[in-house]
């Protein structure tokens, strides 16, 4: 153990390939990567730059010397300065070309830009891989009746699969939100302190087409296909509050799952895995409790308040550019995509182990069926020659009568106390020949063969591998 603060994120809850993308190593590495396809460009478009200068720069991509940099920023309180500094010690014959004719945001903006894409990537694929998941959980209990809730009281039965569609609906809007902000995420380029491009107009002698085509090939070899219109001296701030809030949209259809499987494991219908060896409590030792989807909605909460920093960043952003959005994404931002990369590392382990209690969902659904059925019954005394009146204030009476009995803790069987009233018309066979919970969960099956057909093409090629252990 360290003694020094490390955040959860890195020590617990992210996953090695989330963390390696937001790692020091990866930002920095990008940082001259980008340096590099800068100086190859300009050299490309006649600007005094050799090959044997861009060739010096790529050979010293990834051997950083941060004790360097350190000293460097110490002296000079400019971190991308210390980083060009570092780069021209590594790579001596093109120190004086590094950064031509570009600003900070040139490195940091598109740095971030690449990172952001590559971990909506990430998610995406996970996200798909837990629909893939519930998606096998929805169809293989897409018929088990399960009772109903409405406010959280007893309602008209379901299914344990549809249930679970509500789940998968959603986060399949999550898909649709990721793939929105993909490809809605451009290229700042390099653009100059204040995006007006003026540095590249007096190196390239007032031809615009050579500045077009240098961000042009910037962008494509970093994967992106267009560049944004018009920028300041950074990319507008509006992207980020996109992205953080798909993140949160992640978060709240996570919440949202896992909060109804801990309502279930109240009463043990459902239950998320529970290890062979786990510790429940540390005093109570019959304890069994939600500790995944609790955990999953604690993160949740966090990731959603998280997603506010965006828009108040994006929203003061100060004519042409101002540093308080620095701090306030160094932190907000990466935290907000390693909580929702531990949120759905989470959910993963959960749905792969989610365990369905059947008789205890059969033992509960009988509690209250009979109450469900009294409207089908009511038909049938009608048919028998009811007054359809009458019996629904007969129907009442006894419900009421039965539901005290309950408030009691004595036994009711409201079938046998209407059975015996003459006024309906029906014996206690007839009326039992109603107390099928099939007849009651109306289109739930079709309708979870329905929408899981009608989504398959999303998780036609994923596949539901063993996630790396998660630790509890």
């Amino acid at each position: 153990m360290r003694d020094v603060y490390e955040t959860p994120f890195a020590s617990r809850y992210a996953s090695d390939h989330m963390l390696k993308l937001f790692s020091p190593d990866n930002r920095y590495q990008t940082w001259r990567k980008l340096w590099t396809a800068l100086a190859r460009e300009e050299m490309n478009l006649g600007l005094p730059i050799t090959e044997e200068q861009v060739a010096d720069l790529e050979a010293h991509i990834y051997d950083i010397d941060y004790e360097c940099v350190r000293e460097r920023e110490k002296e000079v309180r400019h971190d991308v300065m210390a980083h060009v500094y570092a780069y021209g010690k590594a790579a001596p014959s093109a120190e004086g070309i590094i950064h031509l004719g570009a600003t900070s945001c040139y490195v940091t903006d598109n740095a971030d830009l690449i990172i952001y894409r590559d971990a909506l990537v990430h998610l995406k694929e996970k996200l798909l891989t837990v629909i893939a998941g519930l998606t096998r959980f929805a169809d293989k209990y897409k018929s088990l009746p399960v009772l109903g809730y409405t406010h959280y009281q007893p309602a008209q039965p379901v299914t344990v699969g549809k249930r679970a569609t509500l789940w998968i609906q959603d986060l399949v809007s999550d898909v649709s939100e990721i793939d929105f902000a993909l490809s809605n995420i451009k290229f700042l380029g390099c653009r100059g302190t204040t995006g007006t491009e003026a540095s590249f107009m007096e190196l390239f002698d007032g031809d615009e087409s050579k500045i077009d085509s240098m961000n042009r090939a910037i962008a494509a070899e970093f994967g992106f296909s267009e560049c944004y219109d018009i920028c300041g001296q950074t990319y507008p701030r509006k992207t980020d509050t996109r992205i953080l809030n798909t993140l949160s949209s992640i978060a709240q259809s996570c919440y949202r799952m896992a909060g109804d499987i801990r309502l279930m494991q109240h009463d043990r219908q459902l239950e998320e895995p529970f290890e062979k060896d786990q510790i429940g409590s540390s005093a109570m030792a019959y304890k069994r409790n939600p500790m995944r989807c609790e955990r999953i909605c604690s993160l949740a909460r966090y990731l959603m308040v998280d997603a506010i920093n965006a828009p108040l960043t994006a929203s003061s952003q100060w004519l042409e550019r101002t540093l308080d959005d620095s701090a306030n994404r160094r932190i907000s931002m990466p935290e907000g995509f390693l909580c929702a990369d531990a949120i759905l590392r989470t959910v993963l382990s959960v749905v792969k182990g989610l365990n369905v209690n059947e008789k205890v969902i059969e033992k509960t659904l009988q509690q209250y069926l009979p109450f469900m059925a009294t409207e089908n019954i009511l038909m049938a005394g009608v048919k028998s020659g009811g007054n359809r009146q009458e019996l629904h204030e007969l129907i009442r009476r006894k419900s009421m009568e039965a539901s005290e009995f309950m408030k009691k803790g004595e036994d009711c069987d409201l079938l046998k106390m209407l059975s015996k009233e003459k006024a309906l018309g029906l014996s206690e066979e007839e009326i039992s020949a109603v107390l099928y919970a099939d007849l009651y969960t109306g289109r739930c099956s079709s309708q979870v063969e329905s929408y899981l057909k009608r989504i398959s093409h999303l998780i036609t090629n994923v596949a539901v591998s063993d996630e790396e252990d998660i630790e509890i």
